[in-house]
């Protein structure tokens, strides 16, 4: 029978490898995209926000929320073919606003 700490300490000295030690490294990146403050009360500041979780330095997903005034909207996950069309819209976007 399987006596708890004795147990683990007599296969521990044989080498069996009964306990696992586990660390990861997490880490958030996010980015706050604002307009510009208006000199107009009416309108509210707004933008975007994008974060990112690295585990191990490895994406675990990515979301984006509106930003409208003192609110944020849901967020919403994108994988990385909807993250390159997006992408690939605000620069053909930009080319026009030159």
């Amino acid at each position: 029978m399987r006596d708890g700490l004795s147990f683990f300490i007599k296969h521990k000295s044989l080498g069996d490898k009964i306990m696992k030690k586990v660390v990861s490294n997490i880490q958030n990146l996010g980015f706050t995209i604002m307009n510009a403050p208006s000199q107009d009360s009416k309108v509210k500041a707004s933008g975007i926000i994008i974060d990112q979780t690295l585990v191990n330095g490895v994406s675990e997903g990515v979301a984006v929320r509106l930003v409208s005034g003192t609110k944020k909207s849901a967020a919403i996950k994108l994988d990385k073919q909807a993250l390159a069309d997006l992408l690939q819209a605000v620069q053909e976007v930009l080319a026009i606003e030159e």
